[in-house]
C-alpha cells in the first residue's frame, strides 16, 4: 500500500535582485526585488493560482518577503514568516563579488569548495546549520499541516540544503539542485513509520512571462 501523502511542499525562490545580477553574495542582506524580480514574482504569483495552496510562508529577508506578498495577493493567503527560512548568513562576505571573495579568502573558498558543509563564513554560519533550522522547519509544517499544499519562499542554499536532506543526498553534492531565482521546486513528503520519505515532483521550474498587450 503507497504511504499516506502527508505534505506537498512547493520551494520557491525569491525573484531577482540588484546584487544577484551583479553576481555578488548575498546572505541577510536587505536588497530588495529588481524590475525583473517583481515580474518574476508576479509570474510565479499566476502559476501557484492554479495551485491548491492552503498556507504561505516566507522568509522575513526583504526579497523574500516581497516575493511572497506578491503571491499572497494572488492566491488570497497571509503570508507567515519564519526566521528558520532565511538564507545562509554570509557575515563578512555579504555584498563582496566573486573575485573579491577569492581575493580576500582564498583558503575559505578552497574549504568551501572541497567541505562546503562545515565551511564557516566569517562572522555568519555554516551550510550545515542552515541545512538543520530549515528541516526543523520542514518536520513542525509537515506535523502542522497534514494532507496539504504549503508555499515557501525562501532562498537558494535553504532550498539546495533541504532537498540533499530530503533526498538522502550528501550535502556535499549540494550544487548538483539548481536552483534559479523565480523558480519553483515541488517535493512530496510521506510520513512513515521509519521516518521521512521524499519524492521529487519537480525541480526548478520558472514559471512563462505573460506578454505584455500589444500598443495600439
Amino acid at each position: 500500500m503507497e504511504p499516506r501523502v502527508t505534505l506537498r511542499l512547493i520551494l520557491v525562490r525569491h525573484g531577482e535582485t540588484r546584487l544577484n545580477r551583479e553576481g555578488r553574495a548575498q546572505g541577510r542582506t536587505s536588497e530588495g526585488l529588481n524590475p525583473t524580480g517583481r515580474r518574476q514574482a508576479l509570474d510565479l504569483a499566476r502559476a501557484l493560482r492554479k495551485e491548491p495552496v492552503d498556507t504561505l510562508y516566507s522568509s522575513p529577508l526583504p526579497r523574500a518577503l516581497e516575493t511572497a506578498r506578491i503571491i499572497g495577493r494572488a492566491i488570497g493567503l497571509p503570508v507567515r514568516a519564519s526566521k528558520s527560512l532565511m538564507e545562509l548568513d554570509m557575515g563578512e562576505l555579504d555584498g563582496l563579488t566573486m573575485q573579491a571573495l577569492h581575493g580576500r579568502y582564498p583558503d575559505l573558498m578552497e574549504r568551501w569548495r572541497l567541505d562546503p558543509a562545515s565551511a564557516s563564513m566569517p562572522g555568519g554560519e555554516t551550510l550545515a546549520n542552515v541545512q538543520r533550522r530549515a528541516w526543523s522547519w520542514v518536520l513542525r509544517v509537515l506535523r502542522k499541516h497534514q494532507g496539504a499544499t504549503a508555499v515557501a519562499v525562501t532562498h537558494n542554499f535553504v532550498i539546495q540544503a533541504l532537498l540533499c536532506k530530503a533526498l538522502g543526498t550528501p550535502l556535499s553534492q549540494f550544487r548538483r539542485f539548481r536552483v534559479d531565482v523565480g523558480s519553483m521546486t515541488i517535493v512530496r513528503l510521506d510520513k512513515e513509520s521509519r521516518g521521512t520519505r521524499a519524492v521529487m515532483l519537480g525541480l526548478n521550474s520558472t514559471p512563462p512571462t505573460e506578454p505584455r498587450a500589444a500598443r495600439t
